[in-house]
């Protein structure tokens, strides 16, 4: 089993920025690729940014390229998101999650409880 820990979410005015932070922990078998799914009000669950194990493979959605970036931190076994220039659309719930296979199309088999990101206008 993994265990993945989000933390980092909050309230920021639009145009402002956040880190998100999302720890690994558990039977963490390699290649693992991680990545975070988000969830606006009233709207299905939807993916944002993927990074493979190595980090050298990434995935971002369009509402997002440019302005989202993900990172890995392999000491902690941990992944981050740098959110900048966050608009309204950016609110929802973000998860962390991780699974196995090739970027982007990867099989996500673990999830956190999700983080609350909300910007205001």
């Amino acid at each position: 089993q993994v265990q993945l820990v989000e933390s980092g979410g909050g309230l920021v005015q639009a145009g402002g920025s956040l880190r998100l932070s999302c720890a690994a922990s558990g039977r963490t078998v390699s290649p693992i690729a991680m990545g975070w799914f988000r969830q606006p009000p009233g709207k299905e669950r939807e993916l944002a940014v993927v990074i493979s194990w190595s980090g050298s493979s990434t995935y971002y959605a369009d509402s997002v390229k440019g302005r989202f970036t993900i990172s890995r931190g392999y000491a902690e076994n941990t992944v981050y998101l740098q959110m900048n220039a966050l608009n309204s659309e950016d609110t929802a719930v973000y998860y962390c999650a991780a699974g196995y296979g090739t970027v982007p199309t990867v099989t996500f088999h673990y999830w956190g409880q999700g983080t609350q990101v909300t910007v205001s206008s």
